[in-house]
């Protein structure tokens, strides 16, 4: 235990915490926990999670504190009776505060919840807390998507923006006197946005919804004119950030393609103004921070060329996790090569013009390869393209195709080379496609392990053969758990209690008798229920014509 605290006391030296608030309002009436299902290191990166800790560091009446995952070697020493997971800041226990609140950004991280919960001794189901625990409070971009897998675990769960259901969950809770804990959370059910599973509790969908329904829309802020962009708030080296201050520039995606939750589940595209961006990148640049550029779309950011540029004249660098292909602007990579900006990413997904068209990535071979030679002919000469395999309809022949573009792209880097004397590398990074909640593919099946390993082993076979070409391919069991964890409904919170206690998947499934094969390569019915119904039925019109359309695009073009 004495390592323990000492692990936390050195992260802690290391922050800088760039709130006036830094959450100690010691004199709160309400003691909320942010705790995050990952490590610190993880937890930490997470723009997310800073959001989060500066809206309740900010609200009157509450103390607020932070905990993450704890190493493997503690979560033992916790199991044995040997000490109970600490909160950074004040240590207490996480028994010890009034609200203990998740934030989770991947479906993954669920698996981790029950373990935390269980080291902290709190009971894992809401259905065996009485009203001497915290409560539970989930909240992040996973149960956007579908919390019913964990669902049981929680006695709240926000389905929406931190901006617009912070204020007012928080407000109830402060005021919160000597009612019941069924009596309080029915009174914050009522709370758009707000859902209380342990009874199906949320409010009702509003007309812009089109239908009534038990479940909570989605909370999300209006707009982001008035809203204060997201940015780092405490900052570390012990993140996988370190070097970064990160500033949010928009929320969403205006693209639409169908693989993808983030042009729905954050629709519509919404984008700060260039003003408070500037501002907050300039503090970055006074803390000797690289400008870390976060969005699901940065490229499509109407400003992004100036924001750039001004960044640069301010003294700073800029760092971008992935530009879009057709909007490469020139003063956004004028000040990309100047900050030292030695690789980027592009994300073509389809490797054939078929597949782009199916997933409506509306992109052509001619503007890949075209942007790819721009970025070469600016001494750029690493890249990441990003693909997806195992996509409906896929074929031998569009994997055959993706690796004739890479070849492709290839041939365009070697012509570059030979001008400058030097040569750069491609990596390929491969992702099995992964069928998602509140997507135009939400009711396809995952592809069987097997077949996308022999996909797998041809892409490898043939790029081994060619140099400066490298291969990455995320993990096949992770990604088939993803999407059982994605698609899974409450059955699901058994099996997740079982491993986070260290059971794998297959057995911990067939103790309790689930089917995960059928959860993750079914295709389900357009009129089928679906376990995240309860989040937003109403989205299930708009989706089913763009998935008919997609299978109907490929019938005529076959």
């Amino acid at each position: 235990m004495k390592n323990y605290r000492q692990k936390l006391r050195s992260l802690l030296s290391a922050e800088k915490n760039l709130s006036k608030e830094g959450g100690r309002n010691s004199g709160g009436i309400l003691r909320v926990c942010l705790v995050s299902p990952s490590g610190y290191r993880t937890g930490m990166s997470s723009l997310g999670f800073q959001k989060v800790y500066s809206l309740l560091a900010s609200f009157p009446d509450l103390f607020c504190d932070r905990a993450f995952l704890p190493d493997p070697e503690d979560i033992r020493l916790f199991r044995s009776g040997r000490g109970e997971i600490l909160s950074i800041e004040s240590e207490r226990p996480l028994s010890d505060f009034d609200v203990i609140a998740f934030s989770t950004s991947f479906e993954p991280d669920y698996l981790s919840i029950p373990l935390i919960l269980d080291v902290a001794s709190i009971p894992l189901f809401s259905s065996a807390r009485t009203g001497a625990e915290p409560l539970i409070i989930g909240g992040g971009a996973a149960f956007f998507i579908n919390p019913e897998p964990v669902a049981d675990f929680f006695d709240i769960i926000c389905i929406g923006e931190g901006e617009s259901l912070i204020p007012l969950l928080f407000s109830e809770l402060t005021r919160r006197s000597s009612e019941t804990r069924e009596s309080l959370l029915k009174r914050l059910g009522s709370i758009p946005g707000v859902y209380i599973p342990s009874s199906a509790i949320g409010a009702e969908c509003d007309d812009n919804t089109g239908k009534n329904c038990l479940s909570p829309v989605r909370r999300l802020s209006a707009d982001l004119d008035t809203t204060t962009p997201a940015s780092t708030v405490i900052l570390t080296e012990k993140c996988e950030f370190g070097d970064m201050f990160l500033v949010e520039v928009s929320r969403g995606c205006p693209r639409g393609c169908r693989f993808c939750t983030s042009a729905f589940i954050y629709s519509p595209f919404r984008q700060h103004r260039l003003e408070p961006l500037l501002q907050l990148a300039k503090e970055g640049i006074s803390q000797g921070k690289k400008i870390g550029l976060v969005g699901a779309a940065v490229s499509d950011y109407a400003g992004i060329g100036e924001l750039c540029r001004k960044i640069v004249e301010a003294g700073g660098r800029v760092s971008v996790s992935s530009l879009r292909i057709d909007r490469l602007d020139d003063e956004m990579i004028d000040a990309l090569v100047k900050s030292g900006h030695k690789t980027i990413s592009l994300a073509p997904e389809g490797g054939s013009q078929r597949l782009r068209d199916l997933m409506r990535k509306n992109l052509t071979e001619e503007q890949i390869i075209s942007a790819s030679t721009l970025l070469f002919s600016r001494g750029i000469l690493n890249l990441k393209l990003y693909f997806i395999i195992g996509l409906p309809t896929e074929t031998d022949d569009d994997i055959r195709e993706l690796l004739r573009l890479v070849h492709a792209i290839r041939e365009k880097l070697l012509q570059e080379a030979k001008t400058r004397g030097r040569i750069g590398k491609i990596t390929i990074s491969v992702n099995p496609f992964i069928p998602k909640p509140f997507t135009p593919f939400q009711w396809c099946g995952m592809e069987p392990l097997e077949t996308l390993g022999k996909k797998f082993r041809i892409l490898e076979k043939e790029i081994r053969k060619a140099p400066n070409l490298k291969l990455k391919m995320e993990s096949l069991k992770g990604a088939y758990l993803q999407a059982v964890l994605s698609r899974g409904d409450r059955s699901l919170s058994r099996l997740i209690a079982t491993m986070a206690a260290g059971e794998n998947l297959k057995r911990g499934a067939e103790k309790h008798g689930i089917d995960t094969d059928r959860i993750a390569h079914g295709s389900m019915g357009l009129n089928e229920p679906l376990p995240w119904d309860k989040i937003v039925s109403a989205d299930k019109e708009l989706l089913g014509r763009e998935f008919e359309n997609a299978l109907s695009r490929v019938q005529t073009d076959e």
